[in-house]
């Protein structure tokens, strides 16, 4: 009775049992540890015949939430005793306790989903509704956090306190939208300068190489005239220049790999932030080559620049990814639409004499 929570739980396990007797593969016994371990297995190990591959990014992520979080948690219970209101409760912990974001908890739920889907298509558990618990674990799976957009006026700043070839990289990542992963992966056979375009063929993750996040990824990327400027003037710079060569070539490892994104973040994006009066010294906001990703939609937005040309070059599969996610209104547009507001709601007298007698009715 120690695998089961409650009586409830206990005789849902019974009645599940009794459902099954007659399924040849049933195995009654069989613990989430069990199911985990052949998910890791057979969907996480070679990718070369599976017909949905993952990126060893992806790979390791569901790895990590499941060694880390959901073997240690649930790993012993017998698969087929998991209720979805102790799993609810379970991740209303992590999110008090650990401060977890929503769509974290909600990846975490995802992939529990996946060892559950992934046990009933091998026959491990039985398939019907209630061997997947997950299907009735409620989760948020929006967020409150707003990425800090960069101005213009900021970007340069930040700039100015980077020297080569960080500088050329901050500017890229600024003025394409291109993901951080995305601009260590290039080669310099991907940037064209005759045709004034960048080709994204491969990304540089964890010290690897991978493939770009959605087939909208792989599309070109449009090369101006002063961005090409910076871009050659490294290329001339540089000691890897062949069209085989890394663009931003670890010197370190003697150019045989590009640089590492969380290093450039803090020995170089971070400080050039701080000393440009964007970020405090010890300010705990998150910030990093995202960011300028974000400023970019952010900008383009705010310039009414059509958002199928905002989608085109942040190379979204929709739209509404681009509007959602990126197209953050920053306070000063906040405070001019509300002067825009109270304007036509004061405008039968002077604005100047409405707030007065506005401010007679207040006191």
């Amino acid at each position: 009775m120690h695998d089961f929570p409650t009586e409830s739980a206990a005789w849902a396990e019974v009645e599940r049992q009794h459902l099954q007797l007659n399924e040849p593969d049933f195995k009654p016994r069989m613990t989430f540890a069990h199911l985990a371990q052949h998910f890791m297995t057979h969907e996480l190990g070679e990718q070369t015949e599976t017909a949905d591959p993952k990126s060893h990014t992806t790979i390791a992520g569901y790895k990590r939430i499941l060694k880390n979080r959901c073997i240690d948690r649930w790993g012993k219970r017998i698969a087929l005793s998991l209720e979805p209101l102790e799993i609810e409760q379970w991740l209303k912990a992590l999110k008090r306790d650990e401060g977890l974001a929503n769509p974290t908890l909600d990846k975490i739920r995802r992939v529990m989903s996946l060892v559950f889907k992934h046990g009933q298509r091998h026959g491990l558990i039985p398939r019907n509704q209630e061997s997947n618990p997950m299907r009735f674990v409620r989760c948020k799976t929006t967020s409150s956090y707003e990425a800090m957009i960069l101005t213009p006026k900021q970007a340069f700043d930040v700039l100015m306190h980077l020297q080569e070839p960080e500088r050329s990289l901050t500017l890229l990542a600024s003025a394409t939208g291109l993901r951080i992963s995305e601009c260590l992966g290039l080669q310099w056979q991907d940037v064209n300068f005759e045709q004034s375009n960048i080709h994204v063929r491969r990304t540089w993750t964890c010290g690897q190489i991978g493939v770009p996040k959605s087939k909208a990824s792989h599309a070109p990327v449009p090369l101006h005239s002063l961005l090409a400027e910076f871009m050659q003037t490294w290329k001339n710079t540089t000691p890897y220049s062949q069209p085989g060569d890394w663009v931003f070539a670890s010197f370190k490892c003697k150019g045989k790999q590009p640089r590492v994104a969380n290093m450039l973040v803090e020995y170089h994006l971070r400080p050039a932030a701080v000393k440009a009066g964007v970020l405090l010294k010890d300010d705990k906001v998150r910030f990093g080559f995202h960011n300028l990703r974000h400023s970019l939609a952010s900008f383009l937005v705010r310039s009414k620049t059509d958002p199928k040309t905002v989608q085109a070059l942040l190379r979204h599969s929709d739209v509404k990814t681009t509007l959602q996610l990126y197209a953050h209104s920053i306070s000063e547009d906040r405070m001019a639409a509300q002067g825009q507001v109270l304007e036509a709601i004061l405008q039968s007298g002077s604005t100047a004499v409405k707030l007065k007698q506005v401010a007679r009715i207040l006191g």
